[in-house]
């Protein structure tokens, strides 16, 4: 199942994607993409509608964030070994956990804000997943029966703000516009494996980014049972899971985002992201 958000920021409805790819209105049956309307037993509901009997959207409305409220946003710092590998940093022992500020969520299609003073914003195709469940010392075995599903993610990072000393990657991760989600919320029973999917990222129509989740240092079982001992994770809570290699601050000459850049981001079963850059004032 496919679940969306559409309509204009901060006035998204719940929508699901019928079997031709069009939108059907689901805000008649639940009020929001949020909390407990992304636990199992409020998916399964879902999954029994038959989405003939919904409400068609017409035409071609904007796409929020597949998510209505996101409590808690995490990422994962160098998880994929090709991506430590290119930066020079030593593989992680354990998964690195940063935070990222809820208020930089955005839609998939929505423009990527950049200030003046921002010279040096990247760009990292994730796949992240969004917790179903209250989920408190899990089992890695356990893991996966937290998740709601998955979607797409882009970490936008300004890179001279996360280098600028300890404790400032919640900066670097977190202006308005900095974390583009979707475009629609895969549940887990359309993903078989979330450990098989290819991911890539274009700038310009110039490929930066492939790689595949397999090459993952810390599958996602591994972040959801380890984030899972020191913080409760609740329904909403996203992770994005970290990047393949090509980011732009490890190329070679760098590549950085700038006013006018268009990024399209897929990842395998979850559709696509189309973001321009575009100042900030």
């Amino acid at each position: 199942m496919k679940l969306v958000r559409f309509g204009d920021s901060g006035q998204e409805k719940p929508g699901l994607l019928d079997g031709n790819g069009r939108i059907r209105d689901l805000s008649g049956v639940v009020g929001d993409l949020s909390g407990d309307a992304l636990g199992p037993e409020s998916l399964k509901r879902l999954k029994e509608i038959d989405p003939g009997t919904l409400p068609l959207v017409e035409g071609s409305p904007r796409l929020g964030a597949p998510v209505g409220v996101v409590p808690k946003f995490l990422g994962i710092g160098l998880n994929y070994r090709d991506h430590a590998e290119e930066t020079g940093m030593p593989i992680p022992e354990v998964p690195i956990v940063f935070a990222k500020a809820s208020s930089c969520v955005s839609g998939p299609n929505d423009p990527v804000l950049a200030p003046a003073a921002f010279k040096r914003m990247d760009y990292e195709v994730e796949l992240a997943v969004v917790i179903g469940s209250r989920a408190k010392n899990v089992a890695k075995e356990n893991a996966l029966d937290y998740v709601a599903g998955y979607c797409i993610g882009n970490d936008v990072s300004e890179r001279s703000l996360q280098k600028g000393g300890p404790g400032e990657w919640i900066k670097a991760k977190s202006h308005d516009s900095f974390g583009p989600l979707g475009p629609w919320l895969v549940t887990t029973d359309e993903i078989a494996d979330p450990q098989a999917l290819d991911l890539s990222l274009d700038l310009n129509g110039e490929r930066m980014q492939t790689g595949n989740t397999a090459t993952m240092i810390f599958s996602v079982a591994d972040l959801v049972s380890y984030i899972s001992q020191y913080m409760t994770l609740v329904p909403g809570d996203v992770i994005t899971t970290g990047t393949p290699p090509g980011v732009g601050m490890a190329r070679n000459p760098r590549v950085f985002l700038k006013p006018g850049d268009e990024m399209v981001l897929r990842v395998q079963g979850l559709g696509e992201q189309h973001a321009k850059v575009v100042a900030d004032g």
